[in-house]
């Protein structure tokens, strides 16, 4: 018996330790889309890296079921949501 539901979990995160821990995912993701470009050859954006990464899960848990294959998953489409919004309002203050 699980005490706290996926998206709870996921939630907390995202928000809390792995948020200290890694940075806002903006910035994360940023980091990671620039060396993400130099591999591909291609421009990679933050939006993409939480994509990319979320399907990773995807796949993962469609080989063999794991909660944290499920709790990362519904976390990386969290933390798209915070990139969205933070660069929302990064653009905002500087007007």
């Amino acid at each position: 018996m699980v005490d706290e539901t996926v998206l709870y979990e996921a939630q907390r995160l995202i928000t809390n330790d792995r948020n200290k821990a890694y940075d806002h995912p903006l910035d994360n993701f940023a980091r990671i889309a620039k060396g993400w470009s130099v591999i591909f050859n291609s421009e990679v954006t933050e939006e993409q890296v939480a994509l990319a990464m979320t399907w990773v899960k995807i796949c993962r848990e469609v080989h063999q079921h794991s909660r944290d294959n499920i709790v990362d998953g519904a976390g990386y489409l969290g933390t798209l949501q915070m990139v969205i919004d933070e660069r929302e309002l990064r653009a905002n203050e500087t007007h």
